[in-house]
């Protein structure tokens, strides 16, 4: 099954050299490729970088930044295969920014395409 581990912190959040916290995702991610759970994930830019959509009545509204304000941001996701929840939570609670910030773990919903 696919869990998705969706990373959420305060993207101003300052806990040392950005070099360091780079590197432990770097880590993170050579470990979670070694074991053959990894399928997937990227960083994002900062929220500065968002454009929200939506549709209303027909009409395109867009709006700059995030849909919602909030302390901490998505900054990124990892893309899991697991054996279940459980295995699941095991990787996402060795995720860098867990240490700071929430990491979301959702199973992907089975489709028939």
């Amino acid at each position: 099954m696919q869990y998705i581990a969706l990373i959420y912190s305060d993207e101003t959040f300052d806990d040392g050299p950005i070099e360091e916290l780079l590197a432990e995702y770097q880590e993170f991610t050579d470990k979670v490729t070694a074991a053959g759970v990894m399928r997937g994930g990227d960083a994002l830019e900062l929220t500065s970088t968002a454009t929200t959509v939506r549709m209303r009545d027909g009409e395109l509204l867009l709006s700059d930044g995030p849909f919602a304000e909030t302390k901490e941001q998505l900054g990124g996701y990892y893309l899991f295969e697991c054996v279940d929840l459980d295995e699941a939570v095991y990787w996402a609670k060795q995720i860098p920014s867990a240490k700071y910030g929430s990491i979301e773990v959702r199973p992907i919903m089975p489709t028939d395409g």
